[in-house]
């Protein structure tokens, strides 16, 4: 299959919400919910994706050519690409039932290990969707990052029992989530944690904790107090506050605070290698994407995400040999213009 392909059959099963757009940059899902779009004005993803635009290139091909190296070393893991494939739930409310959590998640972690990165899996009230993620994580070795929504102690405590039968090299929290319009007024409960409460759930994971949802230095320390290994600067895709800054913009400002006391992840509108580079410019680790991948597995399955992530993968190569960065740690804030 070609991208293209993957494109054209998902818009045949993706349902009516998604129009699984040739560039997904929020306009035309805007505030759909349920549904791929933003909350309220339906203008943080949309931002998101202009404000990685925003940022040019500076091309550079006077260096010693060499091969081009993209991969990266996680927590112990060695991965092909600095590219996460970010948590979705409730899929089948939000697209259409042509997959469920369920069997989302088995797609996605197995198509991303099979291909060199790692796939976040979502979270739900179903305790089968937990059961569901462990059980993938676990057929691929560990390679997969179960993300827990800020449910109360106790439920967060039932989850993490579940997935930690997957034997995962690291566990996630959308600390945002409670935002999720969908969530409000849910059994269990989900809300606002405390640093000592987040100090108490990373105790319990027992692997690097990622904290997901950061967008203030203050936010990025306080994760910091608690003991994560690392932080997602993200505002779930505009899914959880209207009007919030786009993540290109806060970025900086966490790395200079936070870099190298804890890793640093960034997502929201990142849709090619080349914004892959641009994010590691500004002194991401890596990336989280989502939404794109939701098009990848509908419309291509485990081919699907193969043929997304060898595109996001050769935009990347590409963009490092024109800037001269032949690894990943090459790539430095004077290869952009910000």
């Amino acid at each position: 299959m070609t991208y293209t392909e993957v494109l054209t059959k998902a818009r045949t099963v993706i349902g009516d919400n998604c129009k699984a757009c040739p560039v997904c940059n929020g306009i035309a899902c805007k505030n759909i919910i349920p549904g791929p779009g933003a909350k309220g004005s339906g203008t943080v993803a949309i931002n998101n994706y202009a404000a990685w635009q925003k940022i040019t290139l500076n091309m550079d091909t006077i260096y010693e050519n060499g091969k081009i190296d993209t991969s990266i070393d996680f927590f112990g893991k060695h991965f092909a690409l600095p590219v996460f494939a970010g948590p979705v739930g409730a899929v089948s409310n939000h697209y259409s039932d042509a997959y469920d959590d369920l069997s989302y998640n088995n797609t996605l972690v197995k198509a991303c290990a099979a291909n060199g990165i790692v796939g976040f899996t979502g979270d739900g009230i179903n305790a089968k969707v937990m059961e569901g993620a462990a059980k993938s994580i676990a057929a691929n070795n560990g390679v997969g990052i179960p993300t827990i929504k800020p449910w109360n102690l106790e439920t967060i405590k039932q989850k993490m029992e579940l997935v930690r039968t997957g034997n995962p090299f690291a566990m996630a929290m959308d600390i945002d989530g409670a935002g999720l319009p969908f969530l409000k007024n849910m059994n269990p409960p989900a809300g606002s944690k405390s640093v000592a409460e987040l100090a108490e759930i990373i105790k319990m994971a027992g692997v690097p904790f990622i904290i997901k949802g950061v967008m203030t230095v203050k936010g990025a320390l306080k994760a910091l107090e608690a003991g994560a290994s690392a932080i997602v600067v993200s505002n779930h895709g505009g899914r959880v506050l209207d009007s919030c800054a786009p993540t290109a913009e806060v970025l900086p400002d966490i790395v200079k605070a936070v870099k190298g006391k804890m890793k640093i992840i960034v997502d929201g509108g990142i849709r090619t290698g080349i914004d892959v580079f641009k994010a590691i410019a500004l002194g991401a680790d890596a990336v989280i994407i989502a939404r794109p991948f939701v098009t990848a597995v509908y419309g291509g399955g485990e081919e699907g995400v193969k043929v997304y992530i060898e595109k996001l993968k050769a935009e990347l190569e590409d963009t490092m040999a024109m800037t001269g960065a032949l690894k990943i740690s090459d790539i430095t804030s004077e290869m952009i213009r910000y």
